[in-house]
């Protein structure tokens, strides 16, 4: 896919790339994980029951989805509607189910030699063309109104979910056992899954894509040690080999974004890991993140997702000590977490609202 072949409206809204590169925003940007997505009822309507998979290879579908919140809402970025396990489909993982109703793969990796059946160098524009054929298309329906996002999965996280089947159940301590029971093995896994990502988040770059996010959604769970071993220089070698890549393709870098949940204990690597911002999760203090990545990254996040659930003048008061404490520049709002499917959608609107309006009268009387 020839990034060149392909032309877009320019873009009108680019406080988000702005906040990302720790340049000045009038206000303080704002997206949602998870914002497309089953709290909104238009996406019941339009999904149906169409399995999820099945959603995430319907271009024309993936589109409508990502857009509907753009349309309800006056969001500083809009994301690819898609799902971090394409990658171990990609791979050669069997889908057994849809994500929350089982096992996700019928043959998941359990020992040393199902890490030897995996495909380390599939044809990703192949097996993954239909994310990249709707991040073209949603750009181009966007006409320019917000950035795009793209996502993967990290390695380690993705990993969990291929050793761990984590739809079927709590079974925590498997795949940390694996790392530690078979380091080469473990290894071996990361760097298939790392390779993969780096070409997928590349080939969603190419296609339209403005900013990305590696989504680390279990990154916690390592503890410092493994985490540092096994799963930082993967996420080192992510953020530069993307760029190394599109380099030779004659392509501008994109802003990056890691979010590694409960890894408080890694603030301070990951905001020198070569990723302008750092995503977190709704455990840790503000200005404690400050402290610890210094002004070296872009922070974000980082609401309590069930805040969502309390009154809509409580939602208010917890935007505002939330934005006090991160300051309006080098930040941008989120939850910690993506947006629960229970989710009163009026009452997101006035966590989005809130945050464009405190940071706004916080710029003017600074």
């Amino acid at each position: 896919m020839k990034a060149s072949v392909q032309v877009f409206a320019p873009l009108q809204n680019d406080l988000i790339l702005r906040a990302a590169r720790g340049e000045k925003t009038e206000r303080v940007p704002v997206w949602i994980m998870r914002q497309a997505g089953r709290y909104l009822p238009e996406y019941k309507k339009a999904k149906g029951d169409k399995p999820f998979f099945a959603t995430c290879r319907d271009p024309e579908l993936v589109s409508e989805l990502t857009l509907q919140p753009i349309r309800r809402y006056p969001l500083d970025a809009a994301i690819i509607f898609s799902d971090i396990l394409v990658i171990p489909i990609a791979l050669g993982l069997t889908v057994a189910n849809d994500p929350g109703q089982g096992p996700v793969f019928a043959d998941p990796v359990l020992e040393p030699s199902d890490v030897d059946r995996l495909n380390p160098d599939p044809d990703m524009t192949k097996e993954l063309g239909y994310v990249y054929e709707a991040i073209t298309l949603t750009r181009k329906k966007l006409e320019g109104k917000v950035p795009l996002f793209g996502f993967v999965g990290a390695p380690w996280t993705l990993m969990k979910f291929m050793v761990e089947n984590v739809s079927a159940g709590p079974n925590p301590n498997r795949a940390r056992r694996f790392l530690v029971e078979f380091p080469e093995a473990g290894k071996k896994l990361l760097k298939i899954l790392t390779d993969a990502v780096i070409n997928h988040l590349v080939l969603q770059i190419k296609a339209g894509a403005q900013i990305v996010q590696v989504f680390d959604s279990y990154g916690g769970e390592l503890g410092p040690k493994l985490f540092n071993e096994m799963e930082l220089p993967c996420l080192k070698r992510i953020a530069l080999e993307v760029r190394k890549k599109l380099k030779e393709s004659n392509m501008e870098p994109v802003p990056m974004v890691v979010f590694a949940k409960d890894a408080h204990f890694a603030i301070e690597d990951l905001a020198s890991s070569g990723y302008e911002v750092v995503g977190l999760d709704w455990t840790i203090r503000p200005t404690h993140a400050r402290r610890l990545a210094e002004t070296k990254v872009t922070l974000q996040g980082n609401m309590d997702p069930v805040m969502m659930f309390a009154s809509k003048d409580e939602i208010r008061k917890g935007v505002k000590e939330m934005v006090q404490k991160f300051g309006t520049q080098r930040y941008i709002g989120n939850l910690g977490h993506g947006v629960l499917k229970d989710t009163d959608p009026d009452h997101l609107g006035v966590y989005i609202d809130a945050i464009h309006e405190y940071s706004e009268e916080m710029n003017a009387s600074a």
